[in-house]
């Protein structure tokens, strides 16, 4: 039975969540900024009309949207985080396996889906509009790779009404002729360069192109992968597990330099306490901590500096109070007094399996009352918030080093104090 998959892909999400609670921001230009209310990550087409592209600094368009009466907010995750899982939910009950590929879209497999399509998908839209009133589009196609350009195609046409099915060779040879190689799920713009340097200028093209040999010295095998999928050759399955992550890396830039050991250490023990909740999550424990500063780069009248250290412990652990001492040994060393720092980060890695733990000879492994309290804290804070219990080492107050978050929305699902009034 020939395979078939759906990519269901939330439309302009972050701005879609805002929208949520704000319904009379319905059809009118909306942008979200990314940390320190950089850049734009998410526009509704009615700001795309203005002409703001993604990645415009929002410095550069300030008076432009202004002048439009945009509505910009700053990035608001934790309300994100939450309506994905809501949609994601809704999308589990309609097919028997999914793939969570990121915040916002999903792999749904549909092989052996009886009728009509994009009747059915036309019912998840319906369906998770109503559930979580957030707007979808769904591509189908036989591989992932053709569902990305089938679901490229829904979110433009007006004709689709959020649903594109291209099952037929016929009409991905159509899908693919209107796709550029850059557009391509896997290409890019780098590898874009080297497929029009031979001629490859459309995905069509790319399908088309006879000399493999070709094609797998210019981007590896992963870029033959992609083109078989083109042709209808399923490479990548469903990957209903999320493999686990080999890193995880918890940094962020300062809105105001910050000058003492105090404050830095503070944002480097909230950064190691945000990535051992997310280790625990998938059962991991650490056996290197990496931590990194750096210097305001704009600092004119100041020389650039980048500090960078790694500490190899003897034993992994979990405990964010044992990682905390180790980051900041590393940190102490790193610190230079006089610089003012713009940005600080925790890398965790060489990650074990805390149910496959080799013991150490030099240091003891965390105990179990330690375990048991990692579990309990962790417990606590996805039931309360992020951050309701912590250690003292985190501070009470961040207002040295948080990020510039100017026009961040209530917490509407995620804060007691924040929760929509019903008047």
């Amino acid at each position: 039975m020939e395979k078939v998959y759906a990519l269901v892909d939330c439309n302009s999400f972050f701005c879609s969540c805002e929208r949520l609670f704000r319904p009379e921001l319905r059809n009118k230009p909306v942008g979200v900024l990314s940390n320190n209310d950089g850049c734009f990550v998410s526009r509704t087409p009615e700001l795309k009309a203005l002409g703001v592209k993604m990645g415009d600094p929002y410095f550069k368009v300030r008076r432009l949207c202004e002048s439009h009466d945009v509505h910009v907010f700053s990035s608001n995750f934790s309300l994100y985080t939450n309506i994905s899982d809501r949609v994601m939910h809704v999308l589990a009950t309609f097919a028997p396996s999914i793939e969570i590929y990121s915040v916002d879209e999903a792999f749904i497999d549909l092989t052996g889906v009886s009728g009509d399509l994009n009747e059915y998908c036309q019912h998840i839209r319906k369906t998770v509009l109503q559930w979580t009133g957030i707007p979808v589009s769904i591509g189908i196609a036989p591989t992932k790779t053709l569902a990305k350009v089938a679901n490229h195609i829904g979110k433009k046409s007006q004709k689709a009404q959020g649903v594109v099915c291209i099952l037929e060779e016929r009409l991905q040879d159509i899908a693919l002729q209107r796709t550029p190689i850059e557009d391509v799920w896997g290409i890019g713009r780098k590898n874009s360069v080297k497929l029009k340097s031979i001629g490859i200028k459309t995905a069509y093209d790319f399908k088309k192109f006879k000399n493999t040999h070709v094609i797998q010295r210019l981007l590896t095998k992963l870029g033959r992968m992609t083109q078989d999928e083109l042709r209808g050759i399923t490479c990548f399955e469903l990957e209903e597990a999320q493999p686990k992550k080999k890193e995880i890396l918890c940094s962020r830039s300062f809105s105001t330099s910050v000058v003492d050991l105090k404050s830095l250490r503070e944002s480097v023990a909230n950064y190691v306490t945000n990535a051992s909740e997310k280790m625990r999550n998938q059962q991991s424990l650490c056996s290197t901590i990496e931590v990194f500063c750096l210097s305001d780069p704009h600092k004119i009248d100041q020389t650039p500096y980048y500090g960078k250290d790694k500490v190899k412990l003897l034993g992994p652990t979990s405990d964010t109070r044992k990682i905390i001492k180790y980051a900041w040994a590393a940190l102490d060393d790193l610190f230079r007094m006089g610089v003012c720092f713009k940005k600080a980060g925790v890398k965790l890695g060489d990650f074990s399996d805390s149910e496959i733990i080799q013991q150490s000879l030099f240091e003891e492994l965390d105990d179990p009352r330690s375990v048991k309290l990692m579990e309990i804290i962790d417990k606590i804070n996805r039931r309360e918030g992020s951050g309701m219990v912590r250690s003292m080492a985190c501070g009470v107050d961040n207002q040295a080093w948080k990020m510039r978050r100017e026009k961040i929305s209530l917490r509407y699902v995620t804060g007691w104090s924040e929760l929509p009034k019903c008047s």
